[in-house]
C-alpha cells in the first residue's frame, strides 16, 4: 500500500527481457542497507516486488499482466521513473490510499501554463470514467494527484510546481503515456451497493440502509 507521495526519481539501469517476463534495474536513493529483499516499491505507479539490491540501485521482476497493462514494457534504459516505498501504519497518508495495481493507461492530451501551476489533460482509460470524480483521487505514474474536471474522453489535473519538480510530471510531453490507477474506495463502494457489470445485481447495502444506519 502506498500514498502517491513520490519519494525518489530513480534511473532505469538495465532492463531483461524474457519470454514471459521481464526484469528491472533501478538507481534510487534510498539507503541501502534499509532496503529489504521482498519488499515492495512503487515504480511509476506499479508495486514491484524487490528480488536483490547493490551498487545504489534495485532490481525487482515484472510478468507479462503488468507488461501488457502498464507502460512499464515502453520504458527505456536512462529513463527517469518516480519511486515510492510501502506506506508504513504509523506514516502520515499525505496523499490517498494507492495500491499499485493499474488500470489503465492514458495519454496526455495538452500540457499548458496557468499561473504558477501547468494544467494537464489526459485520455481516460477504457472502464475508469465512472471512478473520476471531480475534486476526487487519482494517481498518475504513481503521484497523488486531485482531479479538477471530467469530460467524457479525459480529465484535467492542476499540476502544482513543487509536484512537477519532485516528479517525472517535469519530462512528460504531449503523447506520453502515463500509469493510471482509480480510487480504491470508489470501487469497493460500487462493489458493495452491486453496481459492478461484473457483480451481482442486488446487495444488502442499499441507499435505504446506509440512511438507516446514519450515514446519510
Amino acid at each position: 500500500m502506498f500514498t502517491g507521495l513520490i519519494q525518489d526519481i530513480g534511473t532505469l539501469l538495465k532492463i531483461q527481457k524474457g519470454e514471459e517476463s521481464y526484469q528491472l534495474t533501478v538507481s534510487t536513493r534510498f539507503p541501502q542497507d534499509d532496503l529489504l529483499l521482498g519488499e515492495s516499491i512503487a515504480v511509476n505507479g506499479i508495486c514491484l516486488t524487490v528480488v536483490s539490491k547493490g551498487g545504489g540501485a534495485f532490481s525487482a521482476d515484472v510478468s507479462r499482466e503488468t507488461v501488457t497493462r502498464t507502460s512499464l514494457g515502453e520504458l527505456r534504459v536512462g529513463q527517469r521513473v518516480n519511486l515510492e516505498r510501502a506506506l508504513r501504519l504509523a506514516d502520515r497518508l499525505g496523499g490517498h490510499i494507492v495500491t499499485g495495481h493499474v488500470d489503465g493507461v492514458g495519454v496526455i492530451r495538452s500540457r499548458r501554463r496557468e499561473g504558477n501551476a501547468e494544467c494537464l489533460v489526459i485520455s481516460i482509460p477504457e472502464g475508469c470514467h465512472r471512478y473520476l470524480v471531480v475534486k476526487g483521487s487519482v494517481a498518475v505514474d504513481g503521484i497523488s494527484l486531485t482531479v479538477n474536471e471530467v469530460t467524457e474522453k479525459d480529465f484535467s489535473l492542476m499540476i502544482i510546481p513543487h509536484s512537477l519538480s519532485e516528479t517525472t510530471l517535469q519530462y512528460m510531453r504531449q503523447g506520453s503515456r502515463v500509469n493510471i490507477e482509480t480510487d480504491i474506495l470508489g470501487k469497493y463502494v460500487e462493489r458493495l451497493l452491486g453496481q459492478r457489470p461484473e457483480g451481482p445485481k442486488s446487495s444488502s447495502v442499499t441507499f435505504e440502509f446506509l440512511a438507516n444506519h446514519g450515514y446519510m
